[in-house]
């Protein structure tokens, strides 16, 4: 996913809006944040004998074409900040308010609805590294996907332009696979798979980000790695936030009776099935290096720690009948028969050298440090 124009894409949250409060169902009311840059509408139009692609359609054209019966029809619309565009085409499609209230709600949990005419799939686009935080380091982009899946129709509506779906376009084109030989629910499961196989790039990087921490740590235990550990530990749990939910999408999709869902895109939803609950098994064991890593910063941090009270200890060590010495001749009395002796100072100083060089002796034979 590539950064809108005019800034850093923000990330957006898995919680519904405080502007939503209040509102009666069904009302179609933005929920992420301000935006002045313009709706695009792209359509794809495949069937076994070709492909045609518009990119950047005029609402009413790329509507009018949806409607064509033949082939499969992909309309994707990127960015959802503009309600009135949703809502002319929900009245187009015949959506249910609840469908479009969804959509511009971009707190959305992944889940299913059936509606008979269509199906309504959330699902959430991840990438990560795509952008920077304050203090340089990777984030985690985390986008909502609506699928609206209808007959012969696949409708997608993104927050921003820019996704993961560019492998699928060039599939189209190229007339690779089974893709344009099979109908619109083959087309919806190559999507949410495609969405499912990005999750795998994300964790990979992940995995590349917590083994450099871990070389960091043994290295210097300092305060930034512990902030970094803590930042990833809470991406971590967005990940999973998105990913545990799919496998309930995708069991739903599975028992879909209706005319919308094939015996031959089910099979391949089984895959996908698949695939999601080995994203989840990974992000656990992600979520328990991560809690390792806190655990070994502490015990890096606390074995570091020791070190220096360690040397400190010897130095104290070794100065504890030093300074016995130094405090009985510094007292003063008359009657100190060594301090009229000619060798005394000198002597004196051999004694404390080498009581302190002994002591050193003495430790280091014992392996204390």
């Amino acid at each position: 996913m590539t950064a809108p124009p005019g800034g850093r894409r923000q990330r957006t949250p898995f919680a519904p809006a405080a502007g939503r409060v209040g509102s009666s169902p069904g009302s179609v009311i933005y929920t992420g944040p301000a935006r002045d840059a313009p709706v695009t509408v792209d359509l794809i139009s495949y069937s076994e004998e070709g492909c045609e692609e518009q990119r950047d359609l005029p609402l009413e054209e790329a509507l009018r074409r949806v409607g064509e019966p033949q082939g499969v029809r992909w309309l994707n619309v990127n960015g959802v900040h503009r309600t009135e565009i949703i809502e002319h085409i929900g009245a187009a499609l015949e959506l249910h308010p609840l469908t479009m209230e969804d959509i511009v709600s971009l707190g959305q949990r992944p889940k299913i609805e059936d509606y008979e005419r269509y199906l309504y799939i959330a699902l959430r686009m991840l990438a990560y590294g795509s952008s920077e935080g304050e203090d340089g380091e990777p984030e985690l982009e985390n986008e909502q996907l609506s699928l609206i899946l209808l007959d012969g129709v696949v409708v997608t509506f993104q927050e921003h332009p820019g996704d993961v779906f560019e492998p699928l376009r060039e599939r189209l084109r190229q007339a690779k696979g089974r893709l344009r030989k099979l109908g619109a629910d083959y087309l919806a499961y190559a999507l949410i798979d495609i969405v499912i196989d990005r999750y795998f790039t994300v964790v990979e990087d992940y995995g590349d980000a917590i083994e450099d921490l871990e070389a960091r740590i043994l290295e210097n235990p300092d305060t930034e790695v512990l902030q970094r550990v803590n930042h990833l530990k809470r991406e971590t749990l967005l990940v999973r936030k998105a990913v545990w939910p799919l496998r309930e999408v995708i069991a739903g999709l599975e028992r879909e009776e209706g005319d919308l869902m094939s015996p031959t895109a089910i099979t391949y939803l089984r895959d996908a099935h698949d695939h999601a609950i080995q994203v989840i098994d990974t992000v656990e064991s992600l979520r328990d290096m991560l809690t390792n890593l806190h655990d070994m910063y502490l015990s890096a941090l606390s074995y570091r720690m020791n070190d220096v009270m360690k040397v400190l200890t010897i130095i104290a060590t070794i100065f504890i009948p030093l300074s016995f010495l130094v405090g009985v001749y510094g007292m003063n009395f008359h009657h100190m028969p060594e301090l009229a002796w000619p060798w005394a100072y000198p002597a004196l100083w051999g004694l404390m050298i080498a009581i302190a060089v002994g002591m050193l002796l003495i430790f280091r034979r014992r392996g204390w440090f």
